[in-house]
């Protein structure tokens, strides 16, 4: 059957989700918040440490928006499908709990030779006012599922600045990362089941790309944010090669314009092999 290409700018069903406190903790410990020093990121990581108000992670808004397409992708191997690109904007700062609305989109498909990249653009209101929260794109690319004859599609330009860094920051990542990141809801094997990661042709289980995705946003916020939410506005990245739990990542920041409000962002594994490419930043005024 491969690939419903009918499925392209037709809405999905609304679906509602629904989180709260112990999810937004349990999200923050997943992308490795509080690793290596627990007395750190506590506004993330708990509820009740006196004097911290809980707050919550900018990048979870990939989560909260999440939903089902208007129907199902296609007939294909699911072990070869990755992710390959997520953004997201947040309209205001996400709050600890909370109930949203999110309309789920296929916006294209693409032929890329080897494979297909689909794209989707999810909405999330508040279910209680309406008021938008939350608008994702994410990209996915199915192997074997090219060469029939689309469009290509094109992207943003992106160019790595042809200097230092202007902040760069390595962080760590357990060999247990995949296992705790999951129970946040992405329980696809490839990222625990050796077999089903063979099927992909990895020689192991691989961490998932938003765990990477989440554990970089952490490193621009408190490097571009003073570690403020309200001031995360949005992110954008590729995933470019996977990365296996356990790996330290490094994450590279350029600023656009100098003390601007946008940054470039680049991250990669201990070798220099990059994970996260052509990465984009925006945050509100009062940026450094």
């Amino acid at each position: 059957m491969g690939l419903d290409h009918s499925l392209v700018g037709v809405p999905g069903e609304p679906q509602l989700r629904s989180w709260d406190s112990k999810d937004a903790l349990l999200y923050a410990v997943g992308v490795g918040a509080g690793l290596g020093d627990p007395l750190r990121e506590l506004e993330f990581t708990t509820e009740n440490s006196e004097g911290i108000e809980q707050q919550v992670l900018p990048t979870y808004a990939v989560l909260v928006a999440q939903a089902r397409p208007a129907r199902r992708l296609g007939d294909f191997d699911p072990a070869l499908l990755v992710h390959a690109e997520q953004a997201f904007e947040l309209h205001r700062t996400l709050p600890v709990a909370g109930t949203v609305r999110t309309t789920a989109t296929v916006t294209g498909i693409y032929d890329k030779g080897s494979g297909a990249l689909i794209t989707t653009e999810n909405e999330a209101v508040d279910d209680a006012t309406g008021e938008p929260l939350v608008t994702t794109r994410s990209g996915i690319f199915v192997r074997g599922e090219g060469g029939f004859g689309g469009p290509r599609g094109g992207g943003e330009s992106w160019a790595l600045p042809d200097r230092a860094p202007d902040h760069q920051v390595v962080l760590e990542t357990r060999p247990e990362q995949a296992l705790l990141y999951r129970l946040s809801g992405d329980r696809n094997p490839l990222h625990v089941d050796p077999k089903f990661a063979a099927r992909g042709g990895f020689s192991r289980p691989i961490l998932h790309g938003l765990c990477t995705y989440g554990i970089t946003g952490r490193a621009l916020l408190h490097a571009l944010c003073d570690g403020d939410p309200a001031r995360f506005r949005s992110m954008s990245g590729r995933f470019s090669r996977p990365v296996l739990p356990g790996e330290p990542l490094t994450v590279s920041m350029w600023l656009e314009g100098g003390e601007g409000a946008t940054a470039l962002f680049q991250t990669t594994r201990e070798d220099g092999t990059v994970v996260i490419d052509r990465g984009r930043v925006q945050v509100r005024q009062g940026d450094r």
